[in-house]
């Protein structure tokens, strides 16, 4: 089946397509057309067109957009979930939580679309300040260019469509090759909400080919991007004076301190950080550093319950771990892993190939820093554990890394939880809980080469804002 492209509220047929395959079965799901740069000049003359459409909506009238959606949502869950297992071999289980995460994107949106306060400023603490009223606010940046990468189809897209629409800006989304059905079905909903045509457009396509068109044009004000270090620095060093969020690389890590009981309850937190999703996650828990007292046995029954996990299609609902978004990755991390286990890492479990799409959920240890299992972002489902005996060997370790996304620590100590908050070079820390937790409020994003700027609807707001100050003389 042909797909087409959103523009200007219309469907717009593309000049050439390639097949969607389903990573899981080779399956062709769809004819996805490819974007041109005409097409995409098309997308962003609908986005700059459409502004002024936006700028007159009210606060509220933006909220009750993104409540339509919210409904459509709730409204096709099981649909949109089984678009996710087929397009992205998302488990069909973990495709469902997405969805219920996706809704809760939206519904705050819909809720910070009311909240975009600015604050009276006292000027006259200051001579010559004195006789003024002055304050501030936020306005709209204009077009915002999207571009989102296949992990989180539908969750991550409304984490830069729904802060826009909230905001008050239009959008042009070029989604993941991989991912672009869940897309297209965000714009079929899209279109049957109140939002001004224009304000939103679809575009499909490779991002090496238009990706750079839409960052550098001029009438594109802020670009936000998920995806990988190398194209990210390469986007901001091209955006020029753009607004720009960056959401890259990780290898996160987590702490387990002394003294903290390994109940099934932590062993299957860890499981669940490392593997959700075949460990394609953006904060997949990676690297586990483990006091020394315990280490033998954690390992063992992190084996055990990692033994457990069901490997199947993605459309059944007990599958734990289903394909890996391409075969070059199943092969690239089979690559990785025999070099740790040259460098003389340890293989506890898994560490081969099922099938060319399958990659059995692998533990290793004794990994050195420098091999890529554990210097690199694997984005699959490996886990490295080693042990230590100091902490702050351990948060060494952990700040040892090119990335600073999110770190974890299991800990009794109150003492040791507030020093590792403070020594931890990452974005977010999480304490007595794995790295891999995310709630969508909550800011989001990274230090060193684990991105720039914030998501998390309210601080998206903000990336997706310029801040006004307006004095009066009275």
């Amino acid at each position: 089946m042909k797909k087409q492209f959103y523009i200007n509220g219309r469907w717009v047929e593309g000049e050439k397509h390639e097949n969607l395959v389903a990573p899981h079965s080779d399956e062709i799901l769809a004819e996805i057309p490819m974007a041109t740069k005409d097409d995409l000049e098309e997308a962003i003359v609908a986005a700059n067109n459409a502004k002024n459409k936006m700028e007159k909506l009210s606060s509220y009238e933006r909220s009750v957009i993104l409540e339509q959606l919210v409904e459509q949502f709730k409204e096709n869950r099981s649909q949109l979930a089984g678009i996710l297992a087929l397009e992205a071999s998302k488990p069909l289980k973990a495709a469902l939580g997405e969805i219920d995460r996706t809704i809760a994107t939206y519904k705050i949106a819909a809720e910070e679309a009311k909240r975009m306060y600015g604050e009276t400023l006292p000027l006259d603490a200051v001579p010559g300040g004195e006789g003024r009223v002055t304050y501030t606010v936020r306005e709209p940046v204009g077009v915002v260019g999207a571009i989102t990468p296949f992990n989180f189809p539908f969750n991550l897209v409304a984490h830069k469509v729904g802060p826009a629409i909230a905001a008050g800006n239009t959008i042009v989304l070029k989604p993941a090759s991989q991912t672009p059905l869940s897309a297209i079905a965000l714009a079929e909903m899209i279109d049957k909400t109140d939002l001004p045509k224009g304000a939103f457009n679809l575009i499909t396509g490779k991002g090496s080919q238009i990706g750079d068109a839409l960052v550098k044009h001029p009438n594109v004000n802020a670009i936000t991007f998920t995806g990988s270090p190398e194209v990210g620095i390469s986007l901001k060093n091209k955006a020029g004076l753009k607004k720009v969020t960056l959401e890259l690389g990780s290898n996160s890590a987590l702490i387990i301190d002394e003294g903290v009981k390994l109940t099934d309850e932590l062993i299957n937190r860890c499981v669940w950080g490392a593997f959700i999703y075949n460990g394609q996650v953006c904060i997949s828990l990676q690297r586990i550093f483990v006091h020394n007292t315990f280490y033998n046995e954690f390992v063992q029954k992190m084996k055990h319950a990692t033994e457990l996990l069901k490997i199947g299609s993605p459309l059944d609902l007990q599958t734990d771990i289903s394909a890996l978004i391409s075969k070059k990755d199943v092969t690239r991390i089979d690559e990785w892993v025999n070099h740790a286990m040259k460098d003389e890492a340890v293989l506890v479990t898994g560490g081969e190939i099922i099938d060319e799409r399958l990659y059995k959920p692998t533990i290793l240890t004794n990994v050195k820093n420098s091999s890529e299992v554990s210097c690199k972002e694997i984005f699959g489902p490996v886990v490295v554990i080693n042990s230590y005996e100091n902490l702050d060997d351990a948060i060494n370790e952990v700040n040892n890394s090119r990335y600073g996304l999110q770190a974890g620590i299991y800990t009794d100590n109150l003492q040791k939880a507030l020093y590792a908050t403070k020594k931890l070079h990452v974005g977010g820390v999480l304490v007595n809980d794995v790295p891999t937790f995310r709630v969508d409020l909550m800011p989001y994003g990274g230090v060193k080469e684990s991105g720039y700027g914030r998501e998390g609807i309210k601080y998206a707001i903000q990336e997706m804002t310029e801040m006004k100050l307006i004095s009066i003389k009275l």
